[in-house]
């Protein structure tokens, strides 16, 4: 009979597994290329391309709808990577071969590399669902309060060689979230002057003072500022976050 012959000489599961295996492997390798849409062709501590680019090849780019009315973005694209590219840092080679740390030749803070680097991201705050942006003044917002723990506000800050460098002004939540993202403070004018944020995550709330020990109180006047009251850009939060970063090595 037509069928009987053909599966009675066939092992149908080796043939499952088989095709098993056959859709793993796919899949791996298309994971693996999607993954590489950003960051590839890679390149050393130079910027020229590595001869090693690995098994895998770059994919054909593919062009993104963007939310929020952001227009499209193509990726991978060598005009993307070479518009979002930071040149002439200040950081010098220690060793001949690739792979070791590079060393900031100036101000690190200042010039933002090592662990103060930041990624040139959009000059524009984080949206939530609603189109709103997330990290806004708990002032804001008169259903947040603090039900838990020490209110911040209005206690000094404390630096990592013990001067009150400024007073708690304002906490910045996260309303998606519901979690308190960075304190703003006012500098006394003896360290400086105007308010900045601080990520709370790199702070230590106390009973009489918030201690900030990635700082010493000399540093405070240059945190990078933000440029209006009421909301937080992506390239400024990843600015001030790098700053305090930077400063718990090179403090």
């Amino acid at each position: 009979m037509v069928g009987v012959n053909f599966f009675g000489n066939v092992d149908l599961a080796s043939v499952s597994i088989w095709l098993f295996w056959l859709f793993f492997a796919g899949l791996i390798y298309y994971l693996q290329t999607e993954n590489m849409r950003e960051g590839y062709p890679l390149e050393d501590e130079d910027g020229n391309a590595t001869p090693n680019q690995g098994p895998f090849p770059v994919p054909k780019p593919k062009t993104f709808q963007l939310r929020d009315g952001k227009g499209e973005l193509t990726v991978p694209s060598p005009e993307n990577e070479e518009a979002h590219r930071r040149k002439d840092l200040a950081l010098a080679r220690t060793a001949e071969v690739g792979g070791f740390p590079l060393a900031p030749t100036g101000d690190p803070l200042a010039d933002g590399v090592g662990p103060a680097s930041w990624v040139p991201r959009r000059d524009e705050p984080e949206l939530d669902g609603h189109g709103h942006p997330k990290i806004t003044p708990m002032a804001g917002h008169e259903a947040f309060f603090v039900s838990a723990g020490r209110d911040p506000r209005g206690l000094p800050v404390l630096s990592r060689d013990d001067q009150v460098v400024g007073h708690i002004t304002e906490m910045w939540i996260d309303a998606a979230e519901h979690m308190v993202r960075y304190l703003e403070y006012e500098l006394v004018s003896e360290w400086g002057s105007g308010k900045r944020l601080v990520p709370i995550t790199l702070t230590r709330v106390k009973e009489k003072w918030v201690m900030v020990r990635s700082l010493n109180a000399k540093d405070f006047d240059g945190v990078p500022t933000i440029s209006r009251g009421d909301q937080i850009t992506k390239l400024e939060e990843e600015k001030v976050s790098a700053y305090y970063a930077g400063g718990t090595l090179y403090s």
